[in-house]
């Protein structure tokens, strides 16, 4: 597959052939399901956690004798039926990351390449750096390559100025190749990769 490769002022910069085993493979909805049930489940923190019994600070001692009183019987004030007391099967800290073969995390990577490929939602860019981190100018830009809502996928290292002038524009964000991931790459309409990451990721997900 042969795309047009652009600059950041929507000129032709040549022509960039992609990979048809990264960007060409069918659409499997199924595959980037489980890739963003996958992502959202391992970023979750995990850290809430209610008070047991053994946490609750308080007496320990018997409230009322076992018999005779006409009461319930009860063997700690810090119980689930005083004010104050302990919570009953409450959450506690935990990971909610869920398991995910390796080969599917690849597949679902390039699946999300190709879908965006396939649905004319792609450009490659000769490259993304400027000279001056002005916002005012790179949303001009962006306008003119009718991006409202795109993740630029970069190489090794991002450009410091293109970064920071892009980084107040809403729904639009910056990753290095090595970020490229299934979750921001459909919740983005477009993607737009460098030439570099393009050879980085076709590099990645083939060897």
């Amino acid at each position: 597959m042969k795309v047009t490769v652009k600059t950041l002022d929507n000129k032709d910069a040549g022509s960039q052939e992609l990979n048809d085993a990264v960007f060409g493979v069918e659409q499997r909805g199924d595959i980037l399901h489980r890739m963003v049930h996958y992502q959202l489940n391992k970023r979750r923190a995990g850290t809430h956690k209610t008070k047991g019994i053994s946490d609750v600070s308080g007496t320990g001692k018997k409230p009322w004798k076992q018999k005779g009183t006409g009461r319930a019987r009860f063997g700690s004030l810090r119980g689930a039926q005083f004010v104050g007391g302990a919570t009953i099967f409450g959450p506690v800290v935990r990971s909610h990351a869920t398991e995910l073969p390796k080969k599917q995390r690849v597949l679902a990577l390039k699946t999300a390449l190709s879908v965006k490929a396939a649905a004319g939602q792609l450009i490659v860019l000769d490259k993304a750096a400027c000279d001056d981190a002005k916002t005012k100018t790179m949303a001009a830009k962006l306008a003119a390559l009718n991006i409202s809502s795109g993740l630029f996928v970069c190489g090794e290292e991002l450009d410091r100025n293109f970064a920071l002038s892009i980084r107040n524009i809403p729904f639009v964000n910056v990753l290095p190749s090595d970020g490229a991931n299934v979750y921001d790459i459909l919740r983005h309409d477009m993607l737009i990769l460098t030439v570099e990451a393009v050879e980085s990721l076709t590099q990645r997900l083939t060897a």
